[in-house]
C-alpha cells in the first residue's frame, strides 16, 4: 500500500478544519506530477497532512476514503480524492527537522518543495513516523548569522489561494 503527503496552507484549510469536517474532497491540484500522484491513490491508503506557509510541518494522518475521480467543479479538469482524519501526530514535525535528517535528503518533500501531493516510499514513511516519537530538536543557532541581514522580510504579494484542500 502506498503512502502520501498532502500539503495545504493552514490559513486556507487546516488540520483542525479537516477534523471539524470529518472528511473532505482534496481538490484543486493542477501540477502534472501532483495530479499523477493524486490519481494513483487507492482507498485505505494513508497520507500525512502537511501545513505549508509559515508553519511548514507534518501535523496529522489521513486515510483515503474514495477512489480518485474527476472534479466536476473544476473547469481545468482536475481530480479529487475523498479523505478523512485518522489522528493528529503526537507532535508536529517541522520541515527543518526533515531536512536535517540525512536519510531523507533525496525525499521529494525536500527536493520538490512546491509539489502538493507527494508519494512517500515505505522506508521514508517509517523514518518520518520515527520522528514523531523523538523529542523536537532545538534550532542549530539562535542568533543572526554573520553577513546576513536581520531586517524583516518584505511582505508577500497577496494572491488568490488555490482551490486545493
Amino acid at each position: 500500500m502506498a503512502h502520501w503527503i498532502l500539503k495545504e496552507e493552514p490559513d486556507h484549510y487546516a488540520w483542525t478544519d479537516l477534523v471539524r469536517d470529518g472528511r473532505t474532497d482534496w481538490n484543486g491540484v493542477h501540477n502534472a506530477l501532483a495530479l499523477r500522484n493524486l490519481r494513483s491513490m487507492s482507498v485505505g491508503e494513508r497520507a500525512i497532512f502537511y501545513h505549508t506557509g509559515t508553519e511548514r510541518a507534518l501535523v496529522g494522518l489521513v486515510k483515503v476514503l474514495a477512489a480518485p475521480h474527476p472534479d466536476p467543479t473544476d473547469p481545468r479538469g482536475s481530480w479529487s480524492v475523498e479523505v478523512a482524519p485518522v489522528r493528529a501526530l503526537r507532535r508536529p514535525i517541522p520541515l527543518a527537522e526533515v531536512k536535517a535528517d540525512p536519510a531523507l535528503a533525496g525525499f521529494d518533500l525536500v527536493r520538490l518543495p512546491r509539489l502538493s501531493v507527494v508519494r512517500v516510499p515505505d522506508d521514508t514513511w517509517d523514518r518520518l513516523m520515527a520522528h514523531e516519537d523523538t523529542a523536537a530538536r532545538p534550532p542549530l543557532s539562535t542568533g543572526a548569522r554573520r553577513g546576513r541581514s536581520t531586517a524583516p522580510a518584505p511582505p508577500k504579494r497577496a494572491t488568490a489561494g488555490p482551490r486545493r484542500r
